[in-house]
């Protein structure tokens, strides 16, 4: 940009103070001073523009960066998990030669099928099991009062 000494604007204001008259000179200095300022906001927006615009490339290259090691990572722990899953079936199977009859206690012989236990999980049990109740003489099921009654009520006897 061009260097300004104040030589130099001390010889610009005495033309200016020539030629234009001193009536008029602060008007015009005034309305030169506000074309610089918004010439000076005008230039400060654009290399504002400029900097975000270098900005925005930069994050998007490290975006794809990123991207990229993180493509780079998953296909290494895939790979990784189906090498170990291949590895782990291949020492699960029982080698080829040798089959182990099937009531033997040998750990090649194969595991017995996996039977559901059949409980029904959404009726309501005790904490007490019931093989201790009926050994203790505990009572199992409830009774209502009336049936309590008559269950303890002397016998008839007809006279």
């Amino acid at each position: 940009m061009i260097d300004f000494g104040f030589d130099k604007l001390a010889l610009i204001g005495a033309v200016a103070l020539v030629v234009i008259g001193p009536e008029k000179l602060p008007r015009v200095a005034r309305t030169v001073g506000t074309l610089l300022g918004k010439a000076q906001r005008y230039v400060a927006d654009v290399k504002a523009e400029v900097s975000r615009s270098i900005e925005l490339e930069e994050l998007k290259k490290m975006k794809t960066e990123f991207e990229d090691a993180a493509r780079n990572v998953e296909q290494t722990v895939s790979s990784e998990v189906h090498q170990t899953t291949s590895e782990l079936a291949n020492a699960w199977q029982p080698p080829a030669d040798t089959v182990a009859p099937l009531g033997s206690d040998s750990p090649l012989a194969t595991p017995a099928s996996y039977r559901h236990p059949k409980k029904n999980w959404r009726l309501k049990r005790g904490a007490m099991p019931q093989w201790y109740k009926q050994k203790n003489g505990i009572r199992g099921r409830a009774q209502s009062g009336a049936a309590r009654v008559a269950r303890f009520r002397p016998p008839r006897t007809t006279a």
